[in-house]
């Protein structure tokens, strides 16, 4: 039976080959030129880093109820992984609201995985 560290390194493992796979798909869903304009440069700029963080937001959440799933994890680390994604899900809406963009904003087409829900 494999050790805590080892198990560790799979789901971290895991996590890295989910993340490089989805990031992967990322950069081929955008656009091959950015659109200059001064007017609209600083919310297509946020529509890109907050379509990044919603990605690895994802890939984070899957990890989590995954480990949750597992037993991975003690009832101290759901509550505070549970408190953490609560924080960055709030927090992501409050950059939304500052640029001016919506959940379909960060909807992009990731090929083969679908739509980034």
């Amino acid at each position: 039976m494999p050790d805590e560290r080892e198990s560790g390194l799979d789901v971290d493992d895991a996590l890295r080959q989910d993340l490089a796979t989805q990031l992967s798909a990322v950069a081929r869903a955008l656009p091959d030129r950015i659109n200059a304009d001064p007017e609209r440069v600083e919310q297509g700029l946020a529509r890109l880093v907050l379509t990044l963080i919603e990605v690895v937001r994802k890939v984070l959440e899957h990890q989590a109820v995954r480990r949750m799933d597992g037993g991975g994890l003690s009832a101290a680390e759901v509550e505070r992984l549970g408190l953490t994604l609560l924080k960055l899900d709030e927090r992501m809406q409050q950059l939304k609201g500052t640029f001016g963009l919506t959940d379909e904003d960060l909807q992009i087409d990731l090929g083969p995985l679908g739509r980034l829900r």
